[in-house]
Order: C-alpha cells, then structure tokens, then sequence
C-alpha cells in the first residue's frame, strides 16, 4: 500500500479520515502530498496525470514516477463564475467564491493545472515559487484534491 493510501485510515487533527478525489493521483502524506504522473522509458516524456502510453512517441513502456512538489507558477487566472454541474458538484451560487487556477510548471517534468490557494490577484505574479498542498474539493468537504500555494504563503 502507497503510504497516502495508508493515511487514508489514519486521522488528521481534526479527527477527520482523508478521502482522495481519485485513487492513484495522490501519493505521500496529508502534510506532504506527492503527485502521481508517468515518465515514457523511451523518450523521457512526463505526463500528468498517469497515462498507459506515451503521448510524444506512443511508446507503451511507461513507468509511474512521483513529480516534484515545488515549481513556479506558468500562468493564471481567477474562476469568478460558478462552473457547472457536472462534473461539478454543488449549484449554490450564493456559498460561491471566487478561486485560482494557474499552470504551475514542475522543473524538469511537466506543467500541471491545478486549483490555487490563493485568489487574489495582487498576491500572485508569474515566476513565483508555488508548492503542493491538500485541499477540499469544490463542492465535497470531506474529499481532498490537490492545489497549489504560493511558498511565502506558509
């Protein structure tokens, strides 16, 4: 068993057990979460999320491989609408707000798009260390995905 998928049975500080969006995205530990992307044995191409094959040279020979948990923020904007239902969940337009989402380019790897932390517009910039956190998922409290915080944020 992956070790996130251990903490699953685990309890944080608030007593809660951790539930992942989705299985085999998410490795590691609630206080330092890995991401699961795949790295092609042929070119050297890395995908996030996993994929079976290569994306660049079709090879199927990929391995899973932990990306890195510290990059730069590629670019970003900020959602100010309620996206629909589905794939998401919730339609109360009232309990609404706003959230960043940005590319955040991991070195050497892959750009992933991820939700942020941070929405305010004069606390984020292009170029800014950004790292991995937890976070709930729009609409389902009890589920962790995956997002982004600015590093001077901690």
């Amino acid at each position: 068993m992956r070790r996130f998928e251990q903490s699953l049975t685990e309890r944080d500080g608030l007593g809660e057990a951790i539930v992942p969006v989705a299985e085999g995205l998410i490795s590691g530990t609630a206080d330092e979460p890995v991401l699961l992307g795949s790295e092609c044995r042929r070119c050297g191409t890395v995908t996030f999320p996993r994929q079976d094959a290569c994306p660049r040279c079709t090879s199927t020979d990929v391995r899973e491989r932990s990306l890195a948990r510290r990059g730069t923020l590629w670019t970003w904007t900020v959602q100010r609408f309620l996206p629909k239902t589905p794939p998401y969940v919730g339609d109360d337009s009232e309990e609404f707000e706003p959230y960043g989402v940005g590319y955040v380019e991991l070195p050497g790897e892959v750009r992933v798009e991820a939700r942020l932390t941070e929405s305010d517009p004069a606390r984020l910039r292009i170029g800014m260390e950004m790292e991995l956190t937890l976070i709930p998922a729009p609409g389902r409290a009890e589920v962790m995905t995956f997002g982004f915080r600015p590093v001077e944020a901690r």
